[in-house]
């Protein structure tokens, strides 16, 4: 089965989309994974700027218009339709099935008091109905809220895609993405999906990101290049990794809740009176010391045998970021990698995961992992729109 995974990221640069073609293959003792997979293409589609300035106002906004979140929850489903199918003309292929996260508007993975009731909440807008109706395909979206009706966090749901992908038998790896948050997977060698530890380490480009905008003008820090010429302001990072959503264990979640608007205030004002270049060095080693900090407080202390640090996401194209993560793992016995080494660009990752679970899904099948997410058991994730 032909299979279009469709991502857009908490950065809300734009949707990513990837073509994979994905079979039943059983599952052994030495390699239990139970699917393969094979990506044909994927291309991306950056938003276009008036839609990325209203997605972004609408994320964890205190205030915001029902008829614009209405509007813009069928606009992006256009935006995802027109994607779909420009990659489907440019490799030539037809999807039978699409799976679509959805942008992510809001999400709140521990329960607080509203009118009485401590909840959880999620909300991943892109309507699937309208996306079914422009491909002709039917779609799986908002995978979600069945892991967090179980009791999860809704997040990460990567590492079912992480352990396809990473799995050996004699090694340990940790799975990095590295995109608007940054977020990762540990795979014990040898290990069952019960034994992976998944959570949000903290921002990943988001708060860069976010500065180099602020103080540059540019969207993000190209290559790395002004962090280079940065001096990192150890102090800054210091007090921040000494902050409650660090020390707390997993299963734990983060999205711009946690480092959006609000943090990236707080974190200028930590910084003020310094260069500008050195505000962007120190919130690029904020990614990494806080990658590092909770791979030591919460992964190489389990036993796993641990080896690789496997890195994906747009992170995985800043050369800075990844000079500094590498200094700060090579203390845990860990060597640096890209997942393009393993066969799947970094770029298609998250999209080729939502293609997986949306098989999964349309097969009846559970895709969270409930040792990564909370949830109580596993869960059929997202809602079926038919074309």
């Amino acid at each position: 089965m032909i299979v279009a995974g469709v991502m857009s990221g908490t950065s809300a640069d734009g949707i990513d989309v990837a073509l994979v073609r994905l079979r039943e293959a059983g599952g052994s003792a030495r390699s239990p994974q139970r699917v393969r997979f094979e990506l044909l293409g994927h291309a991306a589609f950056p938003y276009p700027r008036k839609v990325r300035q209203a997605v972004l106002q609408a994320m964890n906004a205190s205030r915001a218009s029902v008829a614009d979140l209405a509007r813009l929850n069928f606009l992006l489903a256009e935006l995802y339709g027109e994607a779909i199918l420009a990659t489907e003309k440019k490799f030539h292929k037809r999807v039978q099935l699409v799976g679509c996260h959805g942008q992510t508007i809001y999400h709140q993975g521990e329960p607080q008091p509203f009118l009485g009731k401590k909840i959880a909440v999620t909300w991943q807008t892109g309507e699937g109905s309208v996306i079914a109706a422009r491909v002709g395909a039917p779609v799986v979206s908002d995978f979600r809220p069945a892991d967090m009706a179980a009791g999860g966090k809704g997040a990460p749901l990567v590492p079912v895609l992480d352990y396809l992908l990473y799995w050996d038998p004699h090694v340990g790896r940790i799975a990095q993405n590295i995109g608007g948050i940054a977020n990762l997977t540990a795979i014990p060698a040898g290990a069952t999906p019960r034994d992976l530890i998944a959570f949000d380490t903290g921002p990943g480009n988001m708060v860069i990101d976010a500065v180099t905008d602020r103080l540059f003008g540019r969207p993000y820090d190209g290559n790395g290049r002004i962090a280079a010429g940065g001096r990192v302001l150890e102090n800054v990072v210091a007090v921040i990794l000494r902050e409650r959503f660090f020390r707390i264990k997993p299963p734990k979640t983060a999205g711009r809740e946690e480092f959006g608007r609000e943090f990236v205030a707080e974190f200028l004002r930590r910084c003020r009176g310094a260069q500008k270049a050195d505000v962007v060095a120190t919130a690029t080693a904020l990614t990494a010391w806080s990658i590092a900090d909770a791979i030591g407080k919460f992964v190489v202390k389990q036993r796993g045998g641990y080896r690789e640090l496997v890195v994906s996401g747009g992170g995985s194209n800043n050369p800075t970021l990844l000079a500094m993560l590498a200094k700060e793992v090579r203390p845990l016995g860990l060597t640096v990698r890209l997942s393009d080494e393993f066969g799947l660009p970094a770029a298609a990752k998250e999209a080729t995961a939502f293609a997986l679970m949306a098989y999964e899904t349309w097969n009846r099948r559970p895709s969270n992992v409930a040792s990564a997410t909370g949830a109580r058991r596993a869960a059929i994730l997202g809602k079926i729109s038919y074309a």
